[in-house]
C-alpha cells in the first residue's frame, strides 16, 4: 500500500477519483441502466464498483483494500445526493 495515501486530504481523495473518473471509466459506466447509480472508485487505484445505493460497493472495495480511500459519486449526475430544494441536475443523456 502506498503510505501517502494516509495523509491525503478530502479534497486530494475527491480530485484523485474525479480523476480516475474522467479518464477512463466515464466512458465504461455512463449509458443505459447505470445513470442514476453510486459509483465508488478506490482513489489510490483507480478500482470502481457500482450498485444502486453503494453500500455494497464500498464493502466489497474496502474487503480488497481495508485501507483503501473511497469516493462515491452518483453516474450521470452532478451530485450524489441533495438535501432540501437543491436540485440534482443530470449531466448525461
Amino acid at each position: 500500500m502506498n503510505t501517502e495515501a494516509l495523509f491525503w486530504t478530502v479534497e486530494e481523495v475527491a480530485r484523485r477519483a474525479r480523476d480516475f473518473y474522467e479518464n477512463g471509466i466515464r466512458s465504461s459506466v455512463e449509458h443505459g441502466d447505470n445513470i442514476g447509480k453510486m459509483i465508488v472508485i478506490d482513489a489510490e487505484t483507480g478500482e470502481y464498483a457500482s450498485d444502486k445505493i453503494g453500500v455494497e460497493s464500498g464493502l466489497k472495495l474496502k474487503q480488497k483494500n481495508p485501507n483503501a480511500r473511497l469516493f462515491t459519486m452518483r453516474i450521470g449526475y452532478d451530485v450524489a445526493v441533495t438535501f432540501g430544494n437543491a436540485p440534482m441536475v443530470r449531466t448525461v443523456e
